[in-house]
């Protein structure tokens, strides 16, 4: 690449003429199809001639701003004219899309603009001017002597391939992913008379060429000349015709303030007269194509410098870097450094918009999200739905139980959240999902979901919850009640069973449970069963508290709550913190040493934790190896495990080591039938293990018969009877159905209540009567009679809603709450960090599984 010229301040006062101007196509979709339709007229009837023009199609506006010396005043005219033509199209459900492309397209309802020219071009050219439903974003550079600007273009066409990298945003076509950054590119190439022009001298050259090609009777007129770069038609610019449209203003300024500069640079040579250095055609094809192909996201052709691809990045790089001394003549240096940082840092619209895809699953995601970009930013207007064309962004709602706008604005609580949220908007929110996403991508936050080979992000929503001092004061307190009263229960069930003996609870809820093993009666001493135990919760309308669940088998969701805290910390560092929030960061020290304290005596002064875990297949596989990583301790399978003189021992790299305590992090009957680090079923061996006293596992076997759900209709009373001290926490009207006559009055209410099986976690085989079909409490009524005590029902409670990000707006969507109590010989704490789950839109079950996300919660001290 030829050096950068110095420019003297007399000179650069000659180079005041390189004006600029932009014209930018703009797709017209429809809010609610998301689909691309032909109603540009509506638009442009009542738009100004002068800033607005139609295309060949009729999906398409075109924007053609004023005249401007600097990148700020071309900058506002870009905005302006956006602004206009966006305010005109929602007034009508339509939205406008700056990008390539977009992807719901139908052929058959979209003809092309009826004039003479644009119906001729259509007879003539069929199926390139059927498909032509692109849009690019062409920049004018002032070069009023036409034979430099035939000079300009040939001397700029090394760098078109940045410049198109910089732009790509079409990556679907036709529904589709073509596999490109942008295809528009690649449709544009069809024409014939599009790329590069060749070897021009002059402008009689030029003119004797466009001439030719009118005499050929491939073209009908000059303005069909579609080189990437050339003399324009009927201004006195040099026209930069190979970049997409782009739905970030800054990215149009961007490469407008570049383009300006390397006319500049051209202008310069071929003043001093230095030799043109052609890139040879195939070698330009190939620059081109690679910029088509992968955008920012891959590598791009350096030429004339090498053939060798280098990174995008360092192109863009270079380039900026080149075009100093023109950027800073001009006094676009500042802006256009910061701008190429900020696109590189962003990465390409093509590549946000996979990401949109990827994350929902749902191609009209990636319209709305294209939608948002090019109405959102610098144009000022905020994001408008399908259904709500007019509102602001981020608009509040009013929802009865909502826990932030329950009456419209935002409670206290919530005021500065609200307000950095509605700053963002939902452009900005959006931009910050993407960071999320790929933060989680880069430190495997995943889960995965039975049946599917692939793993999925943790859904995280942007939006934190707070949990009031007041309140988690005395949740701690019924919490810790809770489960200390549970683990005295599961003891008693194993061992004396006095709790039925006393009446307290039936015999036939404990012996008829499924969770009741014969396991359980392996513990063969007094103590902690339950050392980490996690308890649902939800909020009704009213603002109480009650407990839905309990969970002291295998509770989950300690790591995920962790992480959540740091995603908020990193993607939106500039929420206010209130005072009081406690710190997740205490919680692996805290679990840690109630693990070490369930040692048994044979473990002596330094008791060894591993994490047992079924691995990578495991569906919180990104958690056990997360907590066992912030504990210290090593994360193992069971064919690492063997038992040797009744000890257990991890085997690794030919070493043994000594195992005092596992953390269970696998099912029982997983754990039971796994192979051992001999190839023979490791339950047997622990058997001997758990018998000789020399090992724990927390939590215990068979405690799953305290998370039953008939059990869970008796919690109130066992806190009474093992604790002597009222209950602190409400729960959920429960009705047994192993009771005839609780049965009786299920069976009459079953479009009223909630029904679930007794052994059931996960959302797994719940039924929300008023949510019901009739076909399906039809099939629910005839399993309770066919087994009554397998199932139990419970009054519909009402849970609070919390607002979440869409993708569009902020929206009501019901949460629960796990917390996770940590009990060890000497006393019980509440751990620091608690998982708030949401339901999925329309769905009242949180869980991940089926659809559910999370959220960070704020716990207040």
């Amino acid at each position: 690449m030829t050096e950068s010229l110095p420019v003297t301040a007399h000179e650069a006062v000659k180079e005041a003429d390189l004006t600029l101007g932009v014209e930018e196509e703009l797709h017209v979709v429809d809010l609610v199809t998301r689909e691309l339709v032909p109603r540009a007229p509506e638009i442009l009837a009542r738009l100004d001639t002068d800033g607005y023009s139609a295309e060949l199609h009729r999906s398409v506006v075109e924007t053609n701003t004023p005249v401007a010396g600097t990148l700020d005043g071309l900058r506002n005219g870009i905005v302006g004219l956006r602004r206009g033509a966006i305010r005109q199209a929602e007034k009508r459900g339509l939205g406008l899309v700056a990008a390539g492309t977009v992807p719901l397209v139908d052929l058959e309802s979209l003809p092309v603009t009826p004039t003479s020219r644009y119906r001729r071009m259509l007879d003539d050219y069929q199926l390139l001017a059927r498909e032509q439903l692109i849009c690019g974003a062409q920049v004018h550079v002032g070069v009023p002597d036409r034979d430099e600007a035939v000079a300009v273009a040939q001397r700029v066409a090394p760098a078109l391939p940045v410049l198109l990298a910089l732009s790509a945003s079409s990556p679907y076509w036709m529904g589709e992913d073509s596999g490109y950054a942008s295809v528009r590119s690649l449709v544009w190439m069809r024409w014939p008379t599009a790329g590069d022009p060749g070897v021009l001298r002059s402008a009689d050259e030029h003119d004797e060429l466009v001439a030719d090609l009118i005499k050929s009777g491939t073209i009908s007129d000059p303005k069909m000349v579609y080189f990437d770069v050339r003399p324009s038609a009927h201004l006195p610019t040099v026209e930069l015709r190979v970049t997409d449209s782009s739905p970030d203003v800054d990215t149009v300024v961007l490469l407008a303030g570049l383009f300006r500069a390397l006319v500049m640079r051209a202008r310069q040579e071929h003043r001093a007269g230095t030799p043109v250095r052609h890139v040879r055609p195939p070698l330009h094809r190939a620059a081109m194509w690679r910029a088509a192909r992968s955008g920012l996201e891959g590598d791009l052709l350096d030429l004339p410098r090498s053939p060798a691809p280098v990174p995008a990045a360092v192109a863009v790089q270079r380039l900026v870097g080149e075009l100093r001394s023109q950027l800073e003549a001009l006094g676009d240096w500042e802006q256009v450094f910061d701008l190429s940082v900020r696109a590189l840092s962003r990465g390409s619209s093509a590549a946000r918009q996979r990401r949109a895809l990827a994350r929902r699953g749902r191609i009209s995601d990636v319209v709305d999200l294209v939608v948002e970009d090019t109405r959102g930013g610098s144009t000022g207007l905020g994001w408008a739905g399908p259904s709500d064309t007019g509102a602001a962004a981020l608009s509040p709602y009013a929802g009865n139980g909502d826990e932030v706008f329950a009456r419209g604005d935002a409670v206290p609580a919530y005021a500065g959240i609200v307000q950095i949220l509605s700053g963002l908007g939902s452009a900005g929110l959006r931009r910050r999902e993407d960071a999320r996403d790929d933060e989680q991508r880069s430190r495997g936050i995943t889960f995965s979901v039975a049946g599917e080979a692939a793993t999925r992000l943790f859904p995280f929503d942007l939006v934190p919850r707070i949990v009031a001092a007041e309140d988690w004061r005395r949740l701690s307190a019924g919490l810790v009640q809770r489960v200390r009263a549970l683990d005295r229960f599961v003891s008693d069930v194993y061992g004396e069973r006095a709790v039925v003996r006393d009446g307290v609870v039936p015999g036939w809820v404990i012996d008829r449970s499924p969770e009741l093993r014969p396991s359980g009666a392996l513990v063969g001493h007094d103590g902690v069963r339950a050392q980490v135990a996690g308890v649902d919760l939800v909020r009704d309308a009213g603002g109480n508290w009650c407990v839905l669940e309990d969970n002291i088998r295998v509770p989950s969701g300690i790591g995920y709550a962790m992480q959540n805290r740091r995603l908020t910390r990193s993607v939106l560092p500039e929420l206010p913190v209130p005072e009081g929030l406690l710190s997740v960061e205490p919680t692996p020290a805290l679990l840690l040493r109630v693990l070490r304290e369930a040692a048994r005596p044979a473990a002596g002064d330094d008791p060894r934790v591993v994490v047992l875990s079924e691995g990578p297949d495991d569906v919180a596989w990104f958690e056990h190896r997360m907590l066992a990583e912030e504990m210290g301790v090593p994360v193992v399978r069971s064919t690492e495990l063997f038992v040797e003189d009744t000890r257990v021992y991890r085997r690794r790299d030919g070493k043994r080591y000594r195992v005092d305590v596992i953390y269970l992090r696998v099912g029982e009957d997983s754990l039971v039938h796994s192979p051992g680090a001999d190839g023979m079923p490791l339950g047997p061996s622990l058997v001997a293990a758990l018998h000789a006293d020399t090992v724990t596992l927390a939590n215990a076997l068979g405690n799953g018969i305290g998370d039953d759900k008939a059990v869970y209709a008796y919690v109130p009373r066992l806190i009474e009877y093992y604790l002597g001290e009222k209950p602190l926490l409400a729960d959920v009207p429960t009705y047994l159905c192993g009771i005839p006559a609780q049965a009786g009055e299920v069976l009459g209410r079953l479009d009223e209540l909630v029904c679930k099986p007794v052994d059931g976690y996960g959302g797994d085989r719940i039924v929300i009567g008023p949510h019901a079909s009739r076909e399906e409490l039809a099939a629910l009524r005839r399993q309770i009679l066919a087994a009554p005590h397998r199932w139990v029902a419970q009054e519909v409670v009402r849970l609070s809603t919390h607002p979440v990000f869409d993708g569009h707006r902020l929206t009501a969507r019901h949460v629960d709450l796990r917390a996770f109590v940590f009990t060890g010989a000497s006393s019980a704490v509440v751990a620091p960090a608690a998982l708030t789950r949401v339901a999925p839109a329309g769905s009242m079950i949180v869980n991940s599984s089926r659809g559910g996300g999370s959220k960070d919660t704020w716990l207040l001290s």
